[in-house]
């Protein structure tokens, strides 16, 4: 007799087991180590090759090793709590996490044990043969791909994930009277009550009704939400004019002190990174509110890594930061001495150790007061990363992080889980951050039809 899947036998209760198994691939744990408790009342399992694999990281002196021993530190925790075969409770968490030691030959699907992923894989497929509701869970795409091939769900780890085309922009449009307008104007404020959900730095297009073409710029302070008008408008920074009205937005953020931590998003050729330099250049050379600019970028090329490169940290580091050199002669371009004369200021200002080029590399256990820092290219690092980069700031320090979410060369973030896109999503809310999303190109017409086309 077939009993029912609830059923009493003798003093047994067998119930279904309606929990979840998810199957976690390395690159999760290395993405983010605190993903194990990331699945609430449900099972993560770790095959035992995911472990092998985070042996080979834990000695590496970057963000994966890292994390790797930070999983490794808690795996060795929770080994004293139980079997971590049998399974055992996660800290702070309803979940259960155990560890699977069998892998399975998968060669009738055409997957051969030989490979780590494939023997990853197969403890997906055999916890499912065993009638377990399995998930794999991967930021590998091709590991997903054959997940699906022999049958197995498969998904993208997708905490801490934001849609970009959800994405705050920092500045939205109001419909309001006459009147309001001309007591903006006498008053210097208006109260914009009406509007919802409006953060602070937030800027907003004020349209008059009865003429929709005259628009006025604020910036929304205080709450409830009351907007002013900008107080650096259509200012000249280091012979750089904002061209469009996102251009003049950034510039108001990078100029006001207030604002410790700015953001700004776009495509290649929006201008952020020129703007960026030419506030701090400014705010540093010219008004000296602060000792030093500071720039910096991850290493992370574009294509077929190059290799070795010779000379001392400085000569190398050149090769890596040719997109600031390019942006910094633009801003020192003048027609008296040519080309030769923005190289010599430059190298002026390193000298007088007002301009200081840094790997990203070495910014991990410093603490940096004093400085404007721009990290370009923030699109590269994970959020992780760039909660590191943000603690590393001192007092009186202002940070701007700069990147295209649409041109990403770390091959396990995207533009919705990079830490660019995930710091604006958090940090809107707070009175120190300011945030613009540009989206106009100002390079050249051909840079233009580019980013729109190819």
């Amino acid at each position: 007799m077939v009993k029912s899947a609830n059923c009493v036998e003798g003093n047994l209760t067998m119930k279904k087991d309606s929990r979840k198994y998810f199957i976690i691939d390395t690159n999760v744990i290395l993405h983010n180590p605190r993903c194990l408790k990331a699945f609430k009342d449900n099972v993560v399992v770790l095959p035992i090759d995911v472990i092998e694999e985070l042996d080979h990281f834990k000695t590496e002196n970057t963000e994966h090793g890292r994390n790797a021993r930070e999983a490794i530190r808690t795996l060795d925790r929770l080994r004293e709590k139980g079997s971590l075969v049998k399974g055992v409770h996660l800290d702070s968490s309803p979940g259960t996490l155990m560890v699977d030691p069998h892998p399975v030959e998968l060669s009738d699907e055409g997957l051969f044990e030989d490979i780590p992923d494939n023997r990853i894989l197969s403890t997906a497929s055999k916890l499912q043969k065993e009638g377990k509701q399995v998930v794999f869970v991967s930021k590998d795409l091709n590991a997903r791909i054959k997940a699906h091939l022999i049958g197995v769900e498969a998904q993208d780890f997708e905490s801490g994930k934001v849609k970009l085309e959800e994405l705050y922009k920092g500045w939205r449009e109001a419909v309001v009277s006459k009147e309001d307008v001309d007591r903006f104007f006498d008053e210097g404020s208006i109260d914009l009550g009406g509007q919802s959900g409006m953060c602070p730095n937030e800027f907003v297009l004020l349209r008059r009704k009865d003429t929709m073409k005259h628009t006025v710029m604020s910036r929304c302070v205080g709450s409830p939400p009351t907007v002013k008008p900008l107080r650096h408008e259509n200012i000249q920074i280091m012979n750089v004019t904002a061209k469009n009205l996102e251009q003049r937005m950034s510039v108001e953020l990078l100029l006001d002190g207030d604002v410790r931590l700015v953001t700004l998003l776009g495509k290649a050729g929006t201008g952020k990174t020129l703007l960026a330099l030419a506030a701090g250049l400014k705010c540093v050379v010219k008004d000296a509110l602060y000792e030093k600019l500071l720039v910096s970028r991850p290493i992370m090329p574009l294509g077929r890594d190059i290799g070795y490169l010779p000379g001392t940290k400085d000569e190398k580091l050149a090769n890596w930061m040719q997109p600031i050199f390019d942006n910094l002669k633009f801003i020192f371009h003048t027609k008296k001495g040519g080309p030769g004369e923005s190289s010599k200021r430059i190298k002026d200002l390193m000298q007088k150790g007002l301009l200081e080029l840094e790997a990203l590399t070495y910014i991990r256990g410093r603490s940096i007061p004093n400085q404007f820092i721009i990290i370009d290219e923030a699109q590269n690092l994970t959020p992780h990363e760039v909660k590191t980069i943000v603690s590393r700031v001192g007092h009186g320090s202002k940070l701007v992080l700069t990147g295209d979410p649409y041109q990403i060369d770390n091959p396990y973030l995207d533009s919705a889980s990079n830490g660019l896109s995930n710091t604006v999503e958090r940090m809107k809310m707070q009175k120190l951050f300011g945030h613009v999303m540009l989206e106009k190109n100002e390079r050249s017409s051909l840079a233009s039809i580019a980013a729109e086309v190819l």
